[in-house]
């Protein structure tokens, strides 16, 4: 990490405490490399090639030291490039295997072969066995069952099998039985061309007999790795491995283990927390042997890992349009198995219904699916030939109800209005802990109650970029009140030389400034995120400046396309200000401003509505300067870069800015790398679930959920799914990139509460597996669902008709959508390429005529702020009326105006 430009204060602030984490994990692997090496690397290596893979185990541990696609045999999914540090006892290796066995008290008792290192003892091998041994030399002596690992071809694919019998007379409960999943995900030491090259992230699908885990290189390309469960292997849950000591940070989520029996986490570490799964345990009666076996299958990338999964013959379901389900939405379900299926099981009951519908041409079992209680809902199929797939869902209120309710929270109980506060946060919408119902106006990490950074400004980003799917003007009338009196002039310097400069926080620490007991005693201060009245007045973070430029262009967007929702300032100010702040980026936080910024779409969106306006001069020197940074990104491998070593937020903008500039080498890139940490599968919480895991720490409550934790669904989702639907719309054959689109919109805004409250983002660990208790950063994310909330009238050649964001009737050829986003202003109709949206008014139905490519737009009565809509077609068509800034306006009727295209 570049120690550049230390006078921008968050710049040395953020570095020090980042490479802060990184100096404690290099203290930790020095202070493990002196440690005694047991797992016997010394000795001779055992190397396998298989059809598939090139497999290379350590032969004291028979543990695998190296996993390599014959394709490209210098790529190793597996840390072997670590091997010589990570040769410790408790360090984890992938041939590990972690069980919980009931003893003769009725007790829980641990047993690891990670734990304490022997040479295991090898067992003969013959046929198809490649290697195996008896895992006892590296178990304790007390355990009840022996363990013997086998490494074998299947039909010519890679198995790795656990048999375990049961040694004694009487009975024995396996309350919990995990393999970890060591591939390499430690980033450490490393530049983001090395990390896209050389390093793996994998996904769970804890879907029970039909799980999977996928792992992807950072850089999209390649072959994935899919685990699959081979016998008595059902994903049931997904443990974090913290036991292991490699200590995790920005470089390094942790590494988990793929659990098939969890009952006995359940009823201690994990006791009283709704898990994906219900936990189970085995009982082995005496003698008793079970074999528990994983297979390794190569995909030839990440968008055909359904087909692989059809291949091997493995349960695949596809939700449209995804997992979380507004509860006016009927759903679709397709389910793809050799088998029959035999049950459905709904918990809780009465939580979905789920009606056939028939198949599909191919053979795919359709289902309807509607969400009927507010919440978590689990789907079981239970096929004929016995196995078992769990589909996790989220059903959330109607779209308009969401915003609605999430808009009133934000403007009534997290809006902070205290005339006597000494920082001058008020009024404004400020960080909210929904577990003690209260404003948070005091944190030791000052940004959070400081109205700045990602978790400061969430909360007034998010009451603002609510008005543009909603607005109320109401809400509308407090939040002029934030602009005059705390952004303008305090968030955001008006005057002298950092004019339109952005501050870091608004509060502070300094103690000896201001009147005692301005401060908690019960706050710890001493930290280095406790910053001074000169740091947090410090305007050199760039991530603080797309908030405020984003709530600029609402405010304009407002004034410009509505009759008397904004009457504080003129349309043009508005406008010039998100000019001005965006080019205050660019001259006063140079550092920063050279990466990808989360939000930074809204760059481009001021630039377009500059050039609606025809302010030519603002317009070219808006894009002169983008197009510099977009150029430098041009130059670079994989310009992802922020102050994090690697980041998940960039891509948004840099592949916005690419494509705009024609660099669509550069667009397919960034594209490729949202794919490798943004899958789809059947489960709402990583359905589109962009990897983020740090920002717990930084966004998030402080406390003990205060960690390095995969985060579901925090503002990368809605903001990776921006570039994702934007290709989907140049190329609407990829399915794919709807559905991993179109989870992480929806996902977007899956973990708002049904009283409104919106949080950081919801916790994975199994501990938890509930929302953060602030608001924090969340604004990001809901700044990524408000500019991208669409809907999507899409055929598939085998699924047929399918809506995003709209419920579909069918007469004939004639296919009706009709729409259920909140804003309903932007629809996209695939078979004719084309892309509608509208500054004001909304969209109730689009019909269209497939045997005639007729398309019918069906508008919504006009209203009191909004009489005209305004239309923008992407896409061939002419309509008769005039155009304003570029728009069909369009004066609306008091019902509804029919527009055929």
């Amino acid at each position: 990490m570049e120690m550049k430009h230390k006078k921008y204060g968050l710049a040395l602030v953020c570095c020090l405490a980042i490479l802060s984490g990184l100096q404690a994990q290099r203290t930790y692997w020095n202070r493990v490399e002196n440690r005694e090496s047991t797992l016997g690397i010394a000795d001779v290596y055992q190397k396998f090639s298989t059809p598939d893979f090139q497999l290379k185990l350590v032969k004291a541990s028979q543990t695998v030291a190296a996993l390599r696609p014959n394709s490209e045999p210098y790529f190793d999914f597996t840390p072997g490039e670590r091997l010589e540090i990570r040769d410790k006892d408790s360090l984890y290796h992938l041939g590990d295997i972690n069980l919980r066995i009931k003893n003769v008290e009725g007790i829980w008792k641990s047993y690891s072969t990670a734990t304490s290192r022997a040479v295991v003892k090898p067992l003969e091998v013959s046929g198809s066995v490649l290697a195996a041994a008896d895992l006892a030399n590296t178990l304790p002596s007390d355990i009840p069952v022996s363990v013997k690992r086998y490494y074998e071809l299947d039909n010519d694919q890679l198995i790795m099998r656990f048999e375990i019998s049961n040694k004694q007379n009487t009975p024995v409960e396996i309350g919990a039985l995990g393999i970890p999943m060591i591939f390499n995900n430690i980033l450490e030491g490393k530049s983001l061309t090395e990390t896209h090259a050389q390093n793996v992230f994998f996904d769970p699908y804890m879907g029970k007999d039909a799980g999977y885990l996928e792992v992807k290189r950072l850089s999209g390309r390649g072959p994935a790795l899919l685990v699959l469960p081979k016998e008595n292997m059902g994903f049931e849950a997904y443990r974090p491995l913290l036991d292991d000591p490699t200590p995790k940070s920005i470089v390094f989520e942790g590494f988990h283990e793929w659990m098939a029996h969890s009952k006995a986490y359940a009823e201690k570490e994990w006791q009283g927390v709704e898990q994906w799964n219900n936990p189970t345990s085995l009982i082995l009666q005496p003698k008793e042997t079970k074999n528990f076996s994983l297979k390794f299958v190569l995909s030839e990338g990440i968008k055909n890992i359904q087909e692989t999964l059809v291949k091997e013959e493995h349960p695949v379901a596809v939700g449209v349009p995804g997992y979380v389900l507004p509860q006016d939405v009927e759903g679709q379900l397709f389910v793809d198995y050799k088998s029959e299926v035999a049950s459905l099981e709904i918990e809780p009951k009465g939580s979905l219904e789920v009606k056939e519908n028939g198949k599909t041409p191919s053979g795919k079992k359709k289902y309807r699916v509607q969400g009927k209680k507010w919440g978590r809902a689990r789907l079981t199929i239970t096929y004929a030939d016995g196995v078992e797939q769990t589909i996790n869902y989220k059903t959330i209120k109607p779209e308009t109800e969401v915003i609605k309710d999430f808009g009133h929270f934000l403007t009534t109980e997290q809006w902070f209005d205290d005339p006597n506060d000494p920082f001058g946060r008020n009024p404004s919408a400020i960080t909210y802990d929904y577990e003690k119902k209260e404003q948070v106006v005091q944190d030791e990490r000052v940004w959070i109650s400081g109205l700045s950074d990602e978790g400061g400004a969430g909360s007034w980003l998010a009451a603002i970029m609510k008005q543009l799917v909603q607005p109320n003007k109401e809400e509308i009338q407090k939040l002029q009140g934030f602009v005059d009196e705390t952004l303008w002039g305090g968030i955001q310097y008006n005057e002298g030389p950092h004019k339109y400069g952005v501050k870091k926080s608004i509060y502070y620490y300094e103690p000896d400034s201001l009147p005692k007991g301005t401060y908690s005693d019960k706050i710890n201060y001493k930290t280095w995120a406790a910053w001074d009245h000169k740091h947090a007045n410090d305007p050199g973070r760039s991530y603080n400046y797309p908030h405020v430029a984003a709530a600029y262009w609402v405010m304009y967007r407002l004034s410009r396309y509505h009759q008397g929702l904004v009457d504080n300032r003129s349309w043009d100010w508005y406008l010039e200000n998100a000019y001005h702040t965006s080019v205050a980026m660019v001259e006063q936080a140079p550092y920063y401003a050279q990466f990808g910024q989360m939000e930074g779409s809204v760059f481009l969106f001021i630039l377009e509505d500059l050039k609606n306006e025809g302010l030519a001069e603002m317009a070219t020197d808006l894009e002169k300067r983008m197009k510099e940074r977009a150029d430098h990104w041009k130059a670079l491998d994989y310009p992802f870069g922020s102050e994090m070593p690697w980041d998940s937020t960039g891509q948004e903008e840099v592949y916005m800015w690419s494509s705009h500039f024609g660099y669509d080498r550069k667009a397919m890139v960034t594209l490729n790398a949202i794919l490798a940490y943004m899958p789809t599968m059947p489960h709402w919480g990583y359905n589109g679930n962009a990897r983020r895991y740090w920002d717990f720490l930084y966004g998030g409550k402080a406390g003990e959920t205060s960690r390095v934790e995969r985060q579901i669904h925090h503002y990368g989702s809605s903001l990776n799914a921006i570039p994702v639907l934007s290709h989907f719309r140049k190329k609407p054959d990829d399915l794919y990139l709807l559905k991993v689109g179109y989870g992480g919109l929806l996902g977007g805004i899956s973990n708002i509460t049904q009283d409104g409250f919106g949080p950081a983002a919801f916790h994975s660990y199994p501990s938890t597996l509930k929302i953060d208790g602030i608001s924090g950063d969340y604004g990001s994310g809901f700044y990524g669902y408000a500019v991208n909330t669409s809907s999507y009238l899409v055929k598939d050649e085998d699924m047929g008709w399918l809506a995003f964001g709209g419920n579909l009737s069918q007469k004939g050829d004639v296919v009706e959508m009709e729409l259920t986003t909140a804003a309903r202003s932007k629809v996209y109709i695939a078979p004719k390429k084309l892309w509608l949206t509208l500054d004001a008014g909304s969209f109730e139905k689009v019909i269209y005529k497939e045997s005639t490519g007729e398309v019918t737009l069906i508008l919504g009565a006009r209203t009191a702020h909004a009489p005209n809509a305004y239309l923008r077609m992407d896409g061939e068509a002419e309509l008769p009326y005039p155009k304003v800034r570029g728009a069909y306006e369009i004066a609306m009727d008091k019902k509804e105006t029919v527009i055929k295209l």
